[in-house]
């Protein structure tokens, strides 16, 4: 693998770095500033929206921009983001800082994802785009853990100092290791656009909210659950975490490796074994070691399928694949969104803190009918029929050597 695939990593596990880790310091940010734990939580719902508008709109701006140059800015800006959430006067000052750096998100690893794609053979792009997610699941194990203890002993702005020192140094990697990829020749923003007319390319995202939305159903509440349920201390969550996010890293890693020989049927296992392990962790969560490995597997099934998503999107946008692809990180937000408030939802009816868990499975399942409904597609749009010499579309010439 190129060493730019390392500077790719290194961007995002700081870009994954500050989207998490607000969520262990929240207490501190609340006590600095006098607000509530809820107003704060506003500096985790404002990076998601961040995230979600942000990732079309500076692939939009950036489509006349060399992907290296844009890759630049946009680590550029999450130092300015993150420098201003460490010295941030006020809370409504941090509120902005948050966004600002959440603007870099999506645009980073969609253009992020295009790049390391093409900087390997076709057999080996799902491997790639995987090393390049390893940044930001390798933050979940040691950035977030690591920041968190920072903030909480010398002070949360020195963490987010610290994330911003991470970007400077993605930056220096983007710039001496990534080569200069010349701007495709008469790709324009409609050609961009044009790629959500494919019905694959968005039956992709779909999936991508839904299997990612299974994840976060449950680990969104995964605090009350392990300590209510479970009965573990107040401060195993954070080890419990750790093992989200070693799960997170195997499974992408795996992911990538599978993705780039058999992408559907590692698509059916994953997300088929992800809903079973989350209806199960229902049960589970009721005896600690059952409770534990159960966190490991969803971590790890969970980003199994983010390898083969991705390659997905930039298979079927081909010639365009860039705003598609940052679309599809935001699609990822829009999954934790709208999981997180189905699950907030069935725990007010009543239903207990175990309730998420049978939501992130019924996610996870309508993700894997997708995935079917998607190969069957495939597979009438790709039956042999006549065909007169030299009127094969373009898009099907282009479909058959991604074949």
């Amino acid at each position: 693998m190129p060493l730019a695939l390392l500077a790719l990593a290194i961007g995002a596990f700081g870009i994954g770095t500050t989207e998490f880790v607000i969520m262990g310091l929240l207490p501190e940010v609340a006590s600095d500033y006098g607000v509530s734990i809820p107003t704060a939580g506003f500096l985790v719902t404002g990076y998601a929206l961040g995230v979600m508008f942000g990732a079309p709109l500076m692939t939009v701006l950036g489509t006349r921009v060399p992907r290296k140059r844009m890759l630049m800015l946009l680590m550029g800006l999450f130092i300015v983001g993150n420098l201003l959430s460490a010295l941030a006067p006020a809370f409504s000052v941090m509120l902005i800082g948050r966004v600002v750096a959440s603007l870099a998100h999506g645009a980073f690893f969609g253009i992020g994802s295009v790049v390391a794609a093409d900087l390997v053979a076709p057999h080996k792009k799902a491997g790639a785009i995987a090393m390049m997610f390893t940044g930001l699941t390798v933050a979940n194990v040691v950035g977030v853990p690591l920041g968190t203890l920072i903030g909480q002993s010398v002070g949360w702005r020195f963490t987010f100092a610290v994330v911003a020192a991470l970007g400077v140094v993605g930056l220096a990697g983007v710039a001496k290791l990534v080569p200069d990829v010349p701007r495709a020749e008469g790709v324009r923003l409609r050609h961009e656009l044009a790629a959500f007319k494919n019905a694959q390319v968005l039956l992709a995202m779909a999936m991508t909210v839904l299997g990612f939305g299974g994840v976060f159903a449950a680990i969104t509440y995964i605090a009350p659950m392990m300590t209510h349920v479970a009965g573990f201390a107040d401060g195993s969550v954070t080890w419990l975490l750790v093992l989200f996010g070693l799960g997170m890293v195997g499974g992408n890693l795996v992911g990538g490796r599978f993705a780039d020989r058999a992408l559907m049927p590692m698509l059916y296992i994953s997300l088929g074994a992800l809903s079973v392990v989350l209806a199960l962790f229902t049960l589970t969560a009721h005896n600690k070691i059952a409770a534990a490995v159960t966190v490991v597997l969803i971590g790890a099934l969970g980003f199994a399928t983010v390898p083969p998503l991705q390659k997905r999107v930039l298979d079927h946008a081909h010639g365009a694949p860039t705003l598609a692809s940052a679309v599809n990180i935001g699609a990822f937000n829009l999954g934790n969104a709208l999981s997180a408030w189905l699950g907030g939802v069935v725990i007010a009816a009543g239903f207990g803190y175990t309730a998420p868990n049978w939501v992130g499975a019924a996610l996870a399942a309508a993700a894997l009918v997708l995935a079917l409904v998607s190969a069957a597609l495939e597979r009438r749009d790709g039956a042999p029929g006549p065909v007169v010499a030299g009127s094969v579309p373009a898009e099907q010439r282009a479909a058959a050597v991604h074949r």
